[in-house]
């Protein structure tokens, strides 16, 4: 097998994880409502899914949360401030998993690191897509240009979630304390993130007949 060979199994490895992570992202709040319908007793769709560490479901959280962790970490980009990003995405979502929040009542130590550490970890993500995935090339293709807007709308999705929770947490938890708002604002989110990694990966509009595909 020569160099090129070796180099393209690697780049498909790669983009193969990317992939892996975007199906996580997508599936997560969705394996974890079926999971507690289908095995477990209690509330299925709860206040955000970061409650079902306390659900019969708490193993898959955890692991889903620290596989994106570690290829985060893993994650080598085209630049620092890629690989900056992709460590700090990793440390937050790390966060996540070791601090969890709390099932009732206000929050202590833990659940405000795993809010802060929530809170960064989207921020990070919306910043991979709409700074660091839609980067102008020279001769960009009518597939990377659609590909930009896609991460384009992730992005901002991802942030106009993040606001929408920003505003339910100060003005409306108090009054709606079972809400499972945060829930479906999270799922979009993640949604939102799944889509932009599978289009990262190449699995949405990738560049035909283009064996050069590390750069999508």
């Amino acid at each position: 097998m020569g160099s090129n060979d070796t180099h393209l199994n690697q780049t498909y490895s790669y983009l193969a994880l990317r992939n892996t992570v975007g199906w996580i992202g997508i599936l997560l709040p969705f394996v974890l409502v079926l999971g507690v319908s289908l095995f477990f007793k209690g509330e299925i769709v709860r206040r955000n899914i970061s409650l079902y560490y306390f659900s019969g479901m708490r193993d898959v959280f955890i692991g889903a949360i620290c596989a994106i962790a570690l290829f985060m970490f893993f994650y080598k980009g085209y630049d620092k401030w890629d690989n900056r990003a992709g460590n700090l995405a990793g440390f937050f979502a790390v966060g996540i998993a070791l601090f969890p929040t709390v099932e009732e009542g206000p929050y202590n130590f833990s659940a405000t690191v795993h809010f802060i550490c929530a809170v960064c970890f989207f921020l990070i993500l919306a910043g991979f897509s709409l700074f660091l995935f839609t980067r102008k090339e020279v001769n960009p293709s009518k597939r990377k240009l659609t590909r930009n807007k896609i991460y384009i709308i992730c992005g901002s999705v991802m942030i106009a979630c993040l606001i929408a929770m920003m505003l339910f947490f100060i003005f409306f938890e108090a009054n709606h304390p079972q809400s499972d708002f945060l829930f479906y604002a999270e799922t979009v989110a993640l949604v939102a993130f799944g889509v932009s990694w599978l289009t990262k990966g190449g699995t949405l509009y990738r560049d035909k007949k283009n064996r050069n595909i590390a750069g999508t």
